[in-house]
């Protein structure tokens, strides 16, 4: 059963007589790709990756993409509908889109434990949008990084990278196997842990302290799952009068960064 705000990829087909069972479409060529001025700006001025694999703009973005960067070797010129066609159908690409080369993801090991840091820490949150505009909210609030899962997160192409604005580029990502051991790992480096939880009875205000803080979200409905929870050094609430039992998780991201940071001001 499929979630509010989240997308469930793991549907079943109907099987009639001779017919094979439903498969997740394979990846193709043009989920490689990202699209949107913001997004491929800062995946072409992010030294972290690699040369981009193929560039293409209209006329117009090439020169703004000249007068940013110089000569691209990789650019192609043509026109929108061409740009278009390179891209999954519904693509806003303002003219633009990059295959880009590969982003390196970052070690939990570099995220220095320094007073007044934050991090995010996403249980399972699997819808790009939602991801997209999280790494957003993480970079306008000044977070040190975010944590993903290895397996239930998605890929940094396409609708994501759009959502995020450039963030994607802009923000160190880490990607963890277990969420648990990786709560661990930085307790051990100095991170305390708080989980964001509707039935937790302090609200996240009274939590928050100095100390380096990995801020814990789940996904819509499930929330942090019980494991990741008691890996937590607290649990705690956005309180919401307004009588509503929950909030988009990429809202709750926002909120709850602008609680660390106001805390920390």
């Amino acid at each position: 059963m499929s979630r509010p705000g989240e997308r469930n990829d793991g549907r079943k087909g109907r099987n009639p007589a001779g017919k094979p069972p439903f498969r997740p479409r394979p990846q193709t060529a043009s989920d490689d790709w990202i699209w949107g001025w913001h997004a491929v700006e800062a995946a072409l001025a992010n030294e972290r990756r690699g040369p981009p694999v193929r560039l293409i703009a209209t006329a117009d973005r090439a020169r703004q993409l000249e007068a940013r960067f110089g000569r691209i070797r990789a650019l192609e010129i043509a026109d929108a509908n061409t740009v278009a066609r390179t891209l999954p159908p519904g693509a806003v690409h303002q003219g633009i889109a990059l295959r880009p080369g590969p982003l390196p993801d970052v070690d939990l090991a570099d995220f220095e434990a320094r007073p007044g840091a934050v991090l995010l820490m996403l249980d399972q949150v699997t819808d790009p949008q939602n991801v997209g505009a999280i790494l957003r909210s993480a970079a306008a609030f000044g977070a040190a990084g975010v944590i993903l899962q290895e397996r239930h997160a998605p890929r940094f192409t396409g609708a994501l990278a759009k959502a995020a604005a450039g963030a994607v580029d802009a923000i160190p990502i880490a990607r963890a196997v277990n969420l648990s051991r990786a709560l661990e790992q930085l307790a051990r480096a100095g991170w305390r842990s708080v989980g964001l939880a509707g039935q937790a009875e302090r609200p996240l205000s009274e939590v928050l302290g100095g100390e380096p803080v990995v801020l814990v979200l789940g996904s819509e409905g499930e929330g942090v799952r019980r494991l990741v929870a008691e890996h937590c050094d607290a649990l705690a609430k956005i309180p919401m009068p307004g009588g509503f039992e929950s909030l988009n998780v990429s809202a709750a991201a926002a909120v709850a960064l602008y609680e660390a940071v106001r805390n920390r001001a």
